[in-house]
């Protein structure tokens, strides 16, 4: 790994995890030590950050209302209620509510 910092925020993911819930129970067992288990999440930062920004093409707009927003670090968080998801296909979702976190989409260093 070339050492730049991915946030960590898909290891709160269904994927992510059951990656850490495996690495918990694989140290646990004393199969690896915990600075493998470091590692691992590290290269998942990287792995995930990058496959979602090349792979996922995907588009859709939605509309709600805003209830509380926060700039922190330079990560925006959005708190919406009743909001309507339209895909790229016209299929319509409404949700009551949704959290909508958004990072820096360059790489650390990037310009």
């Amino acid at each position: 790994m070339n050492g730049q910092a991915y946030y960590e925020l898909y290891r709160r993911s269904s994927i992510g995890m059951a990656l850490t819930d495996t690495l918990d129970d694989l140290i646990t067992d004393r199969r690896i030590e915990p600075q493998l288990a470091i590692r691992i999440l590290a290269n998942f930062d990287r792995s995930i950050t990058e496959i979602l920004s090349e792979k996922v093409k995907a588009k859709m707009s939605f509309k709600g209302h805003l209830h509380t927003y926060r700039f922190c670090d330079e990560v925006w968080t959005f708190l919406l209620e009743d909001v309507t998801f339209k895909m790229e296909n016209q299929h319509v979702v409404q949700v009551d509510k949704v959290k909508i976190v958004s990072c820096n989409s360059k790489k650390p260093g990037e310009v």
